[in-house]
């Protein structure tokens, strides 16, 4: 298993568009994410974070989505629906990050966590348009939240 988590591991990559912004403890998120990942049953191809600014984020749901809010999170899968292999782009807003952290009076890390598993949960399948979907990710998110050991 740790020999497919190192696989994963290699197929996850952090970026920063608009922002001043990197994230810490790399390995050890990429190692958490893909143990996220391998006990769902799937695979990685790439999955890229961008972190990037609430404008940037805006335009993509703009001109994307036709969604005209901000939002803290896009996920774009490029494979199959039926594929277990993820291929992904996964936008984050930096500006929601931290704008939510205070609101829900957690810590910005914890909240950028929650958003980043929440973007491989859409991947795996989850979905958050109905209450019961959002109770069934809120609940996924919390225990892949305490299975990250920082």
């Amino acid at each position: 298993m740790a020999q497919k988590i190192n696989t994963i591991t290699k197929k996850i990559h952090f970026h920063a568009e608009d922002v001043d912004f990197q994230i810490k403890n790399k390995a050890i998120i990429r190692a958490w994410i893909g143990e996220r990942i391998l006990y769902a049953n799937y695979e990685a191809n790439e999955i890229n974070y961008i972190f990037v600014s609430d404008e940037y984020l805006y335009k993509i749901n703009l001109e994307q989505l036709q969604h005209n809010y901000y939002t803290d999170i896009i996920t774009f899968h490029y494979h199959e629906p039926e594929s277990k292999k993820i291929l992904s782009d996964i936008y984050i807003s930096i500006d929601r990050v931290k704008e939510n952290a205070i609101l829900h009076n957690i810590s910005f890390e914890t909240e950028l966590y929650r958003v980043m598993i929440h973007g491989i949960l859409h991947l795996l399948g989850y979905d958050d348009h109905e209450e019961t979907d959002i109770q069934e990710m809120r609940k996924a998110e919390e225990e892949a939240l305490q299975k990250l050991s920082i």
